[in-house]
């Protein structure tokens, strides 16, 4: 009898040769998703900073925190800070995050 199909053997290094493309492959990607939230809060503070000008720009003064920019309907609240956990606050006249 020649019945065609896989081995045991066979299977198991196919498996261990996918688990090892994947431990390979997950620490990059956490690097990946670390990088892109770093990049999205840098664009959330130029937002912001553009918020403080108009602020500025509208009412003669700096605002004192993130608080006088949603108050003046400039943010929402979700961009007083970032996405991945810091947040936005306002120092001599511009936005930075911690």
């Amino acid at each position: 009898m020649n019945k065609k199909g896989f081995t045991l053997l066979e299977m198991v290094v196919v498996v261990m040769i996918v688990a090892i493309l994947f431990l390979l492959t997950i620490p990059n990607v956490s690097k990946v998703i670390n990088i892109v939230d770093d990049n999205a809060c840098d664009a959330l503070t130029r937002v912001v900073d553009s918020a403080i000008v108009q602020y500025k720009l509208t009412y003669g003064q700096y605002p004192n925190s993130t608080n006088d920019l949603i108050a003046a309907g400039l943010i929402s609240e979700d961009q007083a800070s970032c996405s991945n956990g810091k947040s936005i606050y306002i120092s001599d006249g511009s936005a930075h995050h911690e």
